[in-house]
């Protein structure tokens, strides 16, 4: 399998079926999209379409929400094989999924699950990336989830426990922002202290998102723009962060193009000023 991953800077957005027209019609001038891999997992149709037209002009990323790293059977063998076809037909510049659990015996449940970070998890994750990398020979990008509970029995920080998978499998990280913004301000831990325990050299790619005020906790609902403390916390890490590629990701109220091409030259700007330390 290989062990390394060329970094890829740039700027893209997520490739959504209300902006296909909009896209098609007049390409912006942006440096990748990102798809949701299962969308495309499919025999045919109109995404698949839309997906070769704007592949013939951008590098694709591929992001997952199905892989469930951390159930205890982790993805099953028709699902990675529908993943490596996508893969094939698209060549992407990575394959990405999360740090959690979405089913088991067969069951979707279409969710983000929190793990426990224990020994026992940490043993789980990594023996599913470890096949999942051979199989696809290719390494993953994991991404850090948001949160709303965590274990008593936890043995690592969220940020320890990517480090060492990073450690132990050869994986790299997709870091979302907006999740850490919302997993510190839901269990009062430092956001910059998460960003700082990181093996930054490690990122390949970034996102950027809203959130919404629950009653108490901040939700991920990815339907809002990016917040000001979002931002301020992109721009504390981003000339870190200079070798990796960067988006918004918006998924509900999905705004016009020209709306999330703002927020990316937003997210331009803030990479352009300040000094890694």
């Amino acid at each position: 399998m290989p062990t390394s991953l060329a970094p890829f800077p740039g700027f893209g957005l997520g490739l959504r079926p209300p902006h296909y027209e909009a896209i098609l019609a007049s390409p912006p001038s942006i440096d990748f999209f990102e798809i949701i891999s299962e969308n495309f997992m499919i025999d045919g149709g109109r995404p698949l379409h839309v997906l070769d037209r704007v592949r013939a002009d951008y590098p694709i990323a591929m992001h997952g929400v199905s892989m469930s790293l951390g159930s205890p059977d982790g993805p099953g063998p028709d699902y990675l094989r529908r993943l490596q076809t996508l893969i094939s037909r698209v060549d992407p510049l990575w394959v990405s999924d999360h740090l959690c659990w979405t089913g088991i015996n067969g069951r979707n449940s279409h969710d983000l699950l929190p793990l426990p970070l224990t020994e026992e998890a940490m043993a789980t994750v990594c023996r599913h990336i470890d096949r999942v990398q051979s199989f696809l020979q290719r390494p993953l990008l994991i991404e850090n989830p948001s949160t709303y509970v965590t274990f008593a029995e936890d043995a690592y920080t969220e940020w320890g426990f990517l480090t060492e998978l990073c450690r132990r499998t050869g994986c790299y990280l997709l870091l979302d922002i907006n999740n850490v913004f919302v997993s510190a301000h839901n269990h009062g831990f430092s956001a910059q202290a998460y960003l700082d325990g990181l093996p930054l050299e490690r990122v390949r790619q970034v996102h950027l998102a809203g959130h919404s005020q629950g009653d108490t906790l901040l939700i991920d609902t990815h339907d809002a723009p990016v917040p000001d403390g979002v931002w301020g916390l992109w721009a504390e890490v981003a000339t870190c962060l200079s070798h990796a590629a960067v988006m918004i990701e918006r998924d509900d109220e999905i705004p016009p193009l020209y709306e999330l091409l703002s927020e990316l030259d937003t997210a331009r700007r803030l990479a352009s000023v300040g000094v890694c330390v």
